[in-house]
């Protein structure tokens, strides 16, 4: 436990430097498709903003992409249904990601996934790093205790959308096979917007 949260601590410190962090933090995703801007939660998600934020920093999100799409007619197998996009970094630096983080819940830091959140992808708790998703409409079955992931443990939001829905939309309509997209949405890079 002392392990993780000096690990923890040290990764604030790298992200936020000595100063305390900004209660949130604007960030523009430009893909091929449009601008999409997100407001990151860095009071209440600490560990999955300062995640999120090392990742863009480094510009590892540059040459990613959104390449999955989940709607209401690719996912027949589901009983219990959601609407996302889903985007990461470059795979050609995989060798550069980070670890994987804890797993911040919904029911630790209130934050709930409705229409434009942005959450981080995971398998099993404490498993997430790059790869990250945004909500079209409310997905309470993605929070804590809903079983979109068997385990019930929800997954980390830290953030939404504040402009860019209209993107979203469009990426989440694009042809697929399954829930890839054929053509996957470039990322051309991710950066902090530095205020006027």
């Amino acid at each position: 436990m002392k392990m993780r949260l000096f690990a923890f601590l040290v990764l604030v410190l790298t992200v936020f430097g000595c100063s305390p962090p900004q209660s949130s933090v604007i960030v523009e995703i430009e893909t091929s498709a449009g601008m999409i801007v997100v407001e990151i939660d860095t009071v209440a998600a600490p560990i999955t903003s300062a995640n999120f934020l090392r990742y863009v920093d480094s510009g590892m999100y540059s040459d990613g992409s959104f390449f999955r799409v989940v709607r209401m007619d690719n996912q027949p197998t589901d009983s219990i249904r959601i609407e996302v996009i889903q985007g990461g970094a470059n795979p050609e630096r995989r060798d550069e990601f980070f670890d994987a983080i804890s797993l911040e819940r919904t029911s630790e830091t209130g934050l709930l996934h409705l229409d434009g959140t942005i959450s981080m992808a995971r398998g099993t708790p404490d498993s997430a790093d790059h790869s990250f998703f945004i909500c079209i409409e409310d997905q309470p079955s993605l929070d804590f205790g809903g079983m979109r992931n068997t385990d019930g443990q929800g997954f980390a939001a830290f953030g939404k959308v504040t402009s860019g829905m209209d993107i979203v939309r469009t990426i989440q309509g694009g042809p697929v096979e399954v829930q890839q997209l054929i053509e996957p949405v470039q990322i051309i890079g991710a950066s902090r917007k530095t205020h006027d």
